[in-house]
């Protein structure tokens, strides 16, 4: 398969590589890394790749509206996602642009796409090319949604996981960083990424599944726009977390649309959210501060040493002690 993608008007392909179609298990990857800064562009790409898989992480900015033009000539089964990078923006400003956050799974056979990009928001675009051979090897699953998408890629008809984009969750994002921050090399980087693709698609195939079990009814702009404020305050707070009732006034949105809202957008429960929040400073404040267990404790929002032993040993299934093992 041949993947290729440029700017219209602009000379430069962001990439342009001829993949083999045929898995192979033991093939290193090839890594290429692309700056393009021509005004209004600005793109830094990181690409992996080797036989039946091309991988692109983009941060991209425009200054001027622009349009993508993407082209995949064979069969390829692509996951993408698009979110913001925001990583200086104020809360208001994060929360809007990072309503942006979408992701699907696409079967396509052969194609021509172009996208519209607007001026002055900083994002990512993280995409997964995979080959038929590639990704049904990969992902031997066998849910009746995977098994009806992979029926419609048989005949060999364009379809999509959703009909339309859904909403990153953070452990897509989490995937996605670790995918970027690995420090393997050869073989065991190539385990590595083909385990944390196996996990990104298996994120994407159960929010896909309770988006349909949960009907198809979506969000307002307006609501997407106060969870993301609610997230981001629960990430300045966590250590003492305003209540349900607290961040709905703080938000001007009612209990109800805040509670199941935020499971709906984020996939997580607002408790689940704090906990996880909580457990991950908690596992690097171990790790990379080398505080007692005390400390780590008090540092996220425990009171008791107990509670906070019960809590980390039920999230990571081991005692925080252990961690240093």
């Amino acid at each position: 398969m041949i993947v290729k993608a440029k700017i219209e008007h602009h000379k430069d392909f962001l990439f342009m590589e001829e993949i083999p179609d045929t898995y192979v298990s033991d093939h290193r990857l090839a890594e290429k890394s692309i700056t393009i800064k021509d005004a209004p562009v600005g793109i830094k790409n990181y690409q992996l790749s080797t036989n039946g898989l091309f991988l692109v992480y983009s941060e991209m900015k425009f200054d001027a509206p622009a349009r993508i033009m993407t082209e995949v000539q064979g069969e390829a089964i692509t996951s993408q996602f698009i979110f913001s990078k925001g990583t200086t923006t104020t809360t208001k400003e994060k929360a809007g642009k990072f309503g942006r956050s979408r992701h699907n799974i696409r079967y396509i056979p052969s194609t021509k796409e172009s996208y519209e990009v607007k001026p002055d928001v900083e994002f990512v675009y993280f995409l997964i090319v995979l080959s038929k051979d590639y990704y049904l090897r990969l992902v031997d699953l066998y849910s009746p949604l995977h098994e009806q998408f992979v029926q419609e890629m048989e005949k060999g008809i364009s379809t999509s996981f959703a009909e339309q984009d859904l909403f990153m969750t953070p452990e897509m994002r989490r995937s996605i960083d670790a995918i970027m921050t690995c420090r393997q090399n050869g073989e065991l980087k190539r385990l590595f990424t083909d385990a944390r693709i196996t996990e990104l698609i298996m994120y994407q195939l159960e929010q896909f599944s309770q988006h349909i079990q949960g009907g198809k009814e979506t969000l307002q702009d307006r609501d997407i726009s106060k969870l993301e404020e609610a997230r981001a305050i629960l990430e300045q707070q966590y250590i003492d977390p305003p209540t349900h009732k607290q961040l709905s006034k703080m938000i001007l949105l009612n209990e109800f649309k805040l509670r199941t809202g935020f499971k709906k957008y984020f996939g997580t429960t607002i408790y689940d959210f704090v906990t996880r929040l909580r457990m991950e400073e908690a596992k690097r404040l171990i790790l990379e501060e080398g505080k007692n267990m005390y400390e780590v404790g008090i540092n996220v929002g425990f009171k008791h040493q107990a509670s906070f032993t019960n809590a980390f040993k039920k999230y990571y299934g081991i005692l925080p002690s252990d961690v240093r093992v």
